[in-house]
């Protein structure tokens, strides 16, 4: 709460690039999108990677360790109006505004306090985006609560589409009460699609209790074959690798500390798929019906699907496609031989 509400007021604080790291290119439809939100927005924004999944029309998401709200804000363009995004933080305090120190009310323009917190930002700029986009009534709201325990903020069971997280699970003692929580508020067939910071090997509890290191988002980078047994445990289908990119730190005396040790700023896909749908291994045909993505979806390391290409499929990636939203964008049927096991981000 200290080192992103107070000791940190824009990107360039940082001492390493976890924060600015993307493995690739920012779609047309994303780029536009940025472009629409406020700059202060911008400014407070400190996720890494990219965690704009496809195919988004309508869909209800949550965001885990929203912040200052720049994915909610980009994400309440591409969900549409008919759309829900709900962004939940655990920095908390309240907008000051010219009547006093309580909540603004709609009259009263808020004013911009460099103290102001990751929550504090995003709400304040709640009616400058709705107007943006020429929205009737807002279809996006900030939390304060923790990620490990959204029944405290009121969130139900099979409540979203999606859960996406942008480089905060890292910041949680708990992973593993964060993916159950993802798990329970997911529908069936919902998807859980997060970037964060994995190591080579489990950090010594020197690095775990260093204070600039935990806010740099490096002590609580959880080693990366962790990520596949929790997803097991918790109930997930199998993590797949979308991105991975290596980090680097420019400050001598972190580096010193952290020994050999190597970190990646990684974003995987994880699944809530129905045991119904389990049926085996398939052939695939994509209609290219997903916008911005026509003539080829990208869908992970392993797998890319072009219009019109007939691909097969290993059992696990037939059941995510059936059972997802991804569902009508495909002709799926039986057979075709297993693909390729999906490989981890730090091989």
């Amino acid at each position: 709460q200290d080192y992103y509400g107070k000791e940190l007021q824009k990107s360039e604080d940082l001492k390493t690039n976890v924060c600015v790291t993307s493995a690739r290119p920012l779609p047309k439809a994303v780029r536009d999108a940025l472009e629409c939100v406020h700059e202060e927005v911008m400014a407070r924004y400190y996720g890494c990677g990219l965690v704009i999944p496809e195919c988004l029309a309508s869909c209800r998401i949550l965001d885990l360790g929203s912040g200052s709200g720049r994915d909610c804000y980009l994400l309440s363009q591409l969900v549409g109006e008919q759309g829900h995004v709900t962004g939940i933080d655990m920095t908390e305090g309240q907008v000051r505004c010219e009547a006093g120190p309580s909540p603004c009310p709609p009259s009263i323009p808020p004013l911009s306090f460099p103290s102001s917190s990751q929550v504090e930002v995003a709400k304040k700029h709640i009616a400058y985006h709705m107007d943006k986009f020429g929205y009737q009534k807002p279809n996006v709201e900030f939390l304060q609560g923790y990620m490990e325990k959204l029944s405290d903020a009121g969130l139900a069971d099979e409540s979203y589409d999606i859960v996406i997280s942008n480089c905060v699970i890292n910041l949680v003692p708990d992973k593993r009460a964060v993916l159950r929580e993802a798990y329970r508020v997911l529908k069936p067939g919902g998807e859980m699609y997060f970037s964060d910071v994995y190591a080579s090997q489990r950090l010594s509890k020197t690095v775990q209790k260093h204070r600039v290191l935990w806010g740099e988002c490096l002590a609580g980078a959880l080693y990366w074959r962790d990520l596949y047994n929790i997803a097991e445990e918790v109930g997930f289908s199998p993590p797949c690798l979308v991105t991975a990119s290596p980090i680097t730190i420019g400050d001598k005396e972190l580096e010193s500390i952290i020994g050999d040790c190597r970190f990646v700023s990684a974003t995987f896909r994880l699944f809530k798929v129905p045991g119904s749908s389990q049926t085996g291994p398939g052939q695939v045909i994509y209609n290219g019906g997903i916008m911005g993505h026509e003539q080829e979806l990208v869908f992970d390391a392993n797998f890319t699907f072009k219009q019109g290409e007939v691909v097969d499929v290993d059992a696990e990636m037939a059941a995510i496609l059936r059972s997802s939203r991804f569902a009508e964008e495909f002709l799926i049927r039986p057979g075709g031989a297993n693909a390729a096991a999906p490989q981890g981000c730090c091989c």
